[in-house]
């Protein structure tokens, strides 16, 4: 990949306001699932919410990976790296949705 490329990518994913809203949110939500974890010897559900928040690419990024591993031998590092790569994935597509309809907007406002 090109340079340009590259860093056409890593703006949409994390370097404009939507991303980054929504990776602090997903990065909140794991955080508060660890500490609920940590303190209570019953969880409970603290770990449902960070699939939950990363849910259409999670099932997907899930389902693509869980044919390397039987699903009772999962590791626990699997399960983080699902979420952090399925947020990843939902930051690039909602970088490049706010980006449209930005240049959506300037295209009509141009031509008013």
């Amino acid at each position: 990949m090109e340079s340009g490329t590259v860093r056409t990518l890593v703006r949409l994913t994390v370097a404009n306001r939507l991303s980054a809203a929504y990776l602090a949110l997903v990065a909140l939500v794991v955080v508060k699932a660890a500490i609920d974890s940590g303190q209570d010897p019953d969880p409970g559900y603290a770990w449902a919410w960070p699939p939950l928040v990363t849910f259409p690419a999670f099932l997907l990024v899930g389902a693509l990976c869980r044919t390397a591993w039987d699903p009772a031998r999962t590791p626990d590092w699997f399960f983080v790296s699902t979420i952090v790569v399925s947020a990843l994935l939902q930051a690039l597509a909602l970088g490049a949705l706010g980006r449209a309809v930005r240049t959506r907007h300037q295209r009509m406002m141009r031509s008013c």
